[in-house]
């Protein structure tokens, strides 16, 4: 699950349009490796990819309420690295 928010800016402090927040669900596909370097200890390093649908937003003119400023067709993969360090309770 991923959450998103866009806007369109046409400068940092002039927002042109914007669009409500959203929420994707879509599938992962990750591996990964550890390995133990101490009593209790491990480190590990992860790969996920996160397959996200294709969606469809309409941006509104910010601040003022009335029709559609643009609609777009956005795509969405993330991928995450993460590394971790790890310890044991309890041996």
């Amino acid at each position: 699950m991923t959450h998103d928010r866009f806007d369109v800016l046409f400068s940092p402090d002039t927002p042109a349009g914007e669009t409500d927040d959203q929420t994707r669900w879509g599938g992962a596909l990750g591996a990964g490796l550890e390995y133990g370097f101490a009593p209790n200890w491990s480190l590990a390093i992860e790969y996920d990819h996160l397959f996200m649908p294709a969606k469809t937003t309409t941006f509104t003119v910010a601040g003022a309420p009335g029709g559609p400023f643009s609609t777009e067709r956005i795509d969405q993969d993330v991928d995450l690295v993460g590394l971790h360090l790890n310890y044991r309770w309890g041996g």
